[in-house]
């Protein structure tokens, strides 16, 4: 199971059961880093308006957690869509100093090559990591409630499956993300999600109370399901933006971004 670890200057939640997979991934905490408040202080997004040298040592400091270099680290810059890219050594280092060079307009990551960190920013969305050992695929998901809508989850198990992997063979740890219980939202979101039948997204979407929440994390969950993916593997890590350890946005605006990492070191 996940345990939070010491990893050079930081204190991360390490996934550890990937490590049987060949996989090294952990989620960063908001400790640690060099930002001054609001972005307190291991911020590691350099799009909410901290000090960009000051991300850059965060990142740094990341790097040096998963003893690898920051220009090895792939980046995107995410919109809250659906779109997957596949990634090789091509793309190392994108995005990991500059905004401008990270992998337009994407929210889902994917390789088959070992020592590429990918990397993903969040702040209350869902961070999901998908590994198909056989076949060598290694994906990480940014799903906030709109990827959910667009069914970002079920388009990286069916990347998977036209790389050459089997649903029946992922292993998926969703990562703390924000409690159903906090997650108020809008007759918009709702009506995104509840127009997506094929997934059954509605289960999700609690209307009974005056203002309507969604559980993000058991929505995907359900993506997954119905993907293909066994229910026993799948792994909803115990955490939530809530724990003072994480950003949240809906806790602080403006805030940083904690961040998923993950590679094949095998």
């Amino acid at each position: 199971m996940s345990s939070f670890q010491h990893r050079a200057a930081l204190n991360v939640l390490v996934l550890d059961e990937l490590a049987v997979l060949g996989v090294d991934a952990f989620i960063t905490t908001r400790h640690g880093g060099v930002s001054t408040m609001p972005y307190d202080s291991l911020n590691v997004g350099l799009h909410v308006g901290d000090d960009d040298d000051h991300v850059i040592e965060n990142r740094q400091r990341v790097a040096d957690a998963l003893s690898t270099s920051l220009d090895q680290m792939v980046f995107a810059d995410q919109i809250h869509g659906a779109r997957i890219a596949t990634v090789s050594q091509e793309e190392a280092g994108r995005g990991a100093r500059f905004i401008e060079n990270a992998l337009s307009a994407t929210d889902g990551l994917i390789t088959q090559e070992a020592h590429l960190p990918l990397a993903l920013l969040v702040a209350d969305c869902c961070p999901i990591i998908l590994v198909e050992p056989q076949r060598h695929l290694l994906a990480v998901v940014h799903a906030g409630w709109r990827g959910t809508a667009a069914g970002i989850t079920r388009s990286a198990v069916s990347e998977i499956e036209q790389l050459g992997g089997s649903s029946e063979l992922i292993r998926v740890v969703i990562g703390p993300s924000i409690d159903a219980t906090r997650y108020e939202v809008g007759d918009e979101v709702v009506a995104g999600l509840t127009q997506d039948l094929d997934s059954s997204l509605i289960d999700f979407v609690d209307t009974s109370s005056p203002r309507a929440h969604v559980d993000l994390a058991l929505a995907n969950r359900a993506q997954l399901l119905a993907s293909g993916v066994a229910d026993e593997a799948i792994t909803l890590v115990p955490h939530h933006t809530d724990d003072e350890r994480f950003f949240s946005d809906r806790t602080a605006r403006p805030c940083g971004r904690f961040g998923l990492f993950a590679q094949f070191i095998a």
